[in-house]
């Protein structure tokens, strides 16, 4: 369970638990009309198959809406077809309507949005069909669209806290999941062993062949760990008031600055793996981080496959987009810096040139 100020709920974690989804839902009075937010792709997969089996459950009031695949997909645009949809849906309805996330992170920061501001909040239940979701952002109520201001993509720039009601987590559809969207949530775990947990690290660093091809063990342990971490950091810091879950931004400073002025053709986790090294060779620059541990955190991103170094995107567009980092204020950036694996600072008003200078020789 995950404790919040705001509510309290589950993440169920299993192997081909979807059927189970229904009953689940019943027993725990979340609602009987329900309103699927997916992808075509994820729907193609497996919207019949959840349709059919809340049925067999007794739910039979339900509706859904369907947005193209990635990031695009989490604009102003889509979050007002939504809204459209649901309230189509939902008119002249007694019972409330609970919204259900069916996909990745994508489709769990719009639904989230659409369920936190819809009537000022209906149920919302996360169904995460990506290792990233899985691991990160079905668990902790951060909610949001990207907004396109003066030619630039920002990320997040709308949005909200909003926890959900349950979150339900099948992990199975791994199965289905590309090689590269797998990649994308293991930059997240490699993540938290960075910040957090040693002995993930090591498990990572000695068992990468066994978790890239998802054995069962490995996937139960990696999955769990990252979720535990998660939910102990927004059990103490729900709103990101106290410092605390910022450490949960490690890579992200200038990862996300690498998301948007790259237009978005970086999947997330590729850009926070490259934005996790530069930022342990900020750590190290500065005289936090030792050699030994930088090399450690650059072999196991490598290891698995994930980017390094990217080549195509310019400093400058770099800088100018880390100013729209929610973390950037007083016109200070705010780093979060490892100091060993498992242990991260939080350091703020690091000189320009200085990020200029490790990224200049970097791309």
């Amino acid at each position: 369970s995950v404790k919040t100020l705001s509510k309290e709920y589950k993440i169920i974690i299993g192997w081909s638990i979807l059927p189970k989804l229904g009953k689940i839902l019943k027993k725990q009075q979340i609602s009987e009309s329900v309103f699927i937010i997916s992808t075509d792709k994820i729907f193609g997969l497996y919207g019949k198959k959840l349709i059919s089996m809340l049925k067999n459950s007794k739910i039979s009031d339900l509706g859904f809406a369907l947005l193209p695949d990635g990031e695009k997909s989490k604009s102003w645009e889509s979050y007002e077809k939504l809204i459209k949809k649901i309230v189509d849906f939902d008119s002249g309805k007694e019972k409330r309507t609970t919204v259900v996330g069916l996909g990745g992170g994508v489709v769990g920061d719009i639904a989230g949005f659409v369920a936190g501001t819809y009537k000022r909040g209906v149920p919302f239940v996360q169904i995460p069909t990506t290792l990233l979701a899985m691991v990160d952002s079905s668990i902790g109520g951060k909610t949001g669209i990207d907004f396109r201001h003066k030619n630039k993509i920002v990320k997040n720039l709308l949005g909200q806290f909003y926890q959900p009601d349950l979150v339900f987590t099948d992990l199975s559809f791994l199965k289905t999941l590309p090689k590269r969207q797998l990649l994308n949530g293991l930059a997240e775990v490699i993540k938290y062993g960075i910040i957090k947990d040693e002995k993930l690290f090591e498990f990572l660093e000695n068992r990468t062949s066994e978790i890239l091809s998802l054995e069962k063990s490995a996937i139960n342990y990696i999955v769990k760990t990252s979720c535990e971490i998660k939910k102990d950091i927004v059990q103490q810091d729900e709103r990101e008031t106290k410092s605390i879950r910022t450490i949960l931004n490690y890579g992200h400073t200038i990862g996300h600055a690498i998301e948007s002025a790259s237009g978005l053709s970086f999947t997330h986790g590729e850009a926070i793996s490259v934005g996790m090294i530069v930022e342990a060779k900020i750590s190290n620059k500065l005289g936090l981080l030792k050699e030994k541990d930088l090399k450690r955190i650059e072999n196991l991103i490598q290891k698995f496959g994930l980017p390094t170094k990217i080549k195509s995107t310019e400093v400058n567009k770099i800088i100018s987009a880390m100013k729209y980092d929610k973390k950037f204020s007083g016109g200070k950036n705010k780093f979060v810096l490892p100091v060993r694996i498992g242990k991260v600072v939080i350091k703020t008003g690091i000189e320009e040139k200085k990020i200029v200078s490790i990224l200049s020789g970097y791309f």
